[in-house]
């Protein structure tokens, strides 16, 4: 059982004082009426407000004890039950769904935590760490996860070494034969100065038969007026 606040006049003339009374059925049928009445219009005036203010959508119902209808509604009556029984209908469908995904997350959870604490154990015991309380057997197949990395390691790492040997020696072709075309657009260049015949002779002082030789020796001697050469 609550209890309600209400005015009470006790002495005419003097304020009206608020007094605590226990909230329960009024024996009364007439005072039990006049009460029905007032706080049924509060009640809607309440409601107006709230709708007013906060732009709410509200409707309400109330049924006297003779079984007279009364309705306030913002809006329409009709419309906000058939929108709260559509919300009703939503969650009926959606609650299974929403259990069955919480528990698929949770369960997906467990195992992905269990997974992930499985591979750093792994981890540190392929660097070598936490290899207490393993067996033999245990040891010899992380001793083979460890040969495997390291073949993959190394055949990786060969694989490089060739590919960037391999761009070496065709930058290597590809300069050659860019000097190649350098050299014969040289040879070919009209503006190229021919050697002559002297610096020819100059160049090679004999040949085989010694023919160069014996023009350069008598141009020398006769300039110093000695005997030509035989």
């Amino acid at each position: 059982m609550s209890l309600d606040w209400v005015s009470i006049n006790s002495n005419p003339g003097s304020e009206m004082t608020r007094q605590k009374i226990q909230i329960k059925k009024i024996d009364n049928t007439a005072a039990r009426q006049v009460t029905f009445s007032k706080r049924r219009r509060g009640l809607f005036k309440k409601a107006y407000e709230l709708s007013t203010l906060c732009d709410a959508e509200i409707a309400l119902l109330v049924f006297s004890n003779t079984g007279k209808l009364f309705e306030y509604s913002s809006t329409s009556t009709r419309q906000v039950i058939e929108r709260r029984n559509l919300q009703s209908e939503r969650i009926d469908l959606l609650d299974p769904i929403s259990t069955l995904e919480l528990q698929l997350q949770s369960s997906t959870c467990a195992m992905l935590g269990t997974e992930i604490a499985e591979k750093t154990k792994e981890l540190r015991q392929l660097r070598g760490e936490e290899l207490q309380g393993l067996d033999l057997e245990e040891l010899k197949h992380l001793e083979k996860l460890l040969e495997g990395g390291l073949n993959r390691v190394t055949q990786t790492k060969d694989e490089l070494f060739f590919k960037e040997i391999s761009i070496l020696k065709r930058k290597e072709v590809e300069l050659m034969e860019e000097n190649q075309q350098l050299k014969e657009k040289m040879g070919n260049s009209p503006h190229m100065v021919q050697p002559t015949v002297a610096q020819q002779g100059l160049g090679q002082p004999s040949d085989c038969n010694g023919h160069a030789w014996r023009s350069y020796s008598s141009d020398i001697s006769l300039r110093l007026g000695l005997p030509y050469p035989n």
